[in-house]
């Protein structure tokens, strides 16, 4: 079953690398007490990811923040140091990088999808979300091949 807007965000265990390496975040601990803007895409470095995805929401940090979200947080079916590396390759800084490495959270959003075509196995669906206090009060998930409602204008305009 798909997530839905009203629901609570399952718990799942991401990973977020530091300087002392991968450290493991419990999401129903992570996403409480906060508004947070996820966003989730198939892949790190992949064209629409790294060429628009990501760069629309470090363009668009501080609108979003002066909106009332408290954390910015990118997550993909990739291991913490690419999303550690993407981060810095995409001056992220000021997003949060959270690796489903194994497609756990993904899974338990109903948002994945079959990457088999292109060598990437199972992925997350390209989505963004508004999640405050843990409950998902926004949901756009992207058609197949899309990208326009998962984009960070699209939530910014929506706050």
């Amino acid at each position: 079953m798909t997530i839905a807007i009203g629901d609570s965000l399952p718990s799942a265990t991401l990973l977020k690398v530091t300087p002392d390496g991968p450290e493991k975040i419990d999401t129903a601990s992570w996403f409480k007490g906060r508004k947070v803007a996820l966003f989730s895409v198939p892949g790190a470095y992949t064209p629409t990811c790294s060429a628009r995805h990501l760069p629309g929401f470090v363009d668009n940090l501080d609108a979003l923040k002066a909106k009332g979200v408290d954390e910015v947080v990118a997550t993909a079916v990739n291991d913490a140091f690419v999303m550690g590396a993407w981060a810095r390759d995409g001056g992220a800084d000021g997003i949060t990088m959270l690796s489903d490495g194994n497609a756990e959270f993904v899974t338990a959003l109903g948002l994945t999808m079959d990457g088999s075509a292109y060598g990437m196995g199972t992925r997350g669906q390209r989505f963004s979300m508004l999640v405050d206090d843990g409950i998902v009060t926004q949901l756009h998930v992207e058609a197949p091949g899309d990208f326009r409602v998962s984009a960070a204008e699209y939530l910014l305009e929506r706050l």
